[in-house]
């Protein structure tokens, strides 16, 4: 189990004291805060890009990030390997999912998901690793249970075609344990590690 701690919003102070006291894996929703933080946090953590990327700002989100976890694209993923070929380094990303419905949030429908992956694999400069979700927003939690699930069921049908899809990046504070019940693999955790933000 991978441990995301989200550092968004936090500054470069509370955050180096995260990783002075073991954290080793942070995450930022958009690249500003990795433009930000990644060149003056010490101790050399793994960064994971969580939040939507705009195609015109992958080659910053190559530069700073480790892991991309919101792709939903193929034009997104055609540009985030060119520049990590360009960098002649790999990237590992994660297609992000829709399994809530909500049209406030990005992500490919479950329905299209094969579709991406099959466009997806085989672009030079990326190694696509797993499935992300973002459960509904509501305090139904059977509804929230159902955005996991749906990952796990999407991520076993894939992974036949797809074998080096095997990360599920789902779950954060509020329903994180009900993401690991669900089979997660990755959780992205803010307020639990670094507190209410003001």
């Amino acid at each position: 189990m991978l441990v995301v701690a989200i550092s968004k919003t936090w500054p470069v102070e509370v955050v180096q004291a995260a990783v002075d006291a073991g954290a080793d894996t942070l995450g930022e929703n958009r690249v500003q805060g990795g433009q930000a933080k990644v060149p003056a946090i010490s101790g050399d953590p793994d960064w994971h890009l969580v939040g939507h990327l705009q195609r015109n700002k992958a080659k910053v989100a190559v530069d700073l990030f480790s892991t991309i976890q919101s792709v939903d694209s193929v034009r997104l993923a055609r540009e985030i390997g060119k520049h990590a070929t360009n960098a002649g380094k790999e990237v590992a990303i994660h297609l992000q999912v829709n399994t809530s419905g909500e049209a406030s949030k990005f992500g490919v429908t479950p329905d299209d998901l094969k579709t991406l992956a099959g466009d997806v694999f085989g672009i030079e400069g990326l190694n696509v690793q797993g499935l992300m979700t973002i459960a509904a927003n509501t305090n139904d939690r059977d509804a929230v249970r159902v955005c996991f699930s749906e990952l796990r069921q999407l991520r076993d049908k894939i992974s036949a075609d797809h074998p080096s899809i095997v990360d599920l990046s789902m779950g954060m504070t509020g329903d994180f344990e009900m993401a690991v019940e669900e089979g997660a693999t990755i959780v992205r955790v803010g307020t639990a590690i670094f507190g209410q933000r003001n």
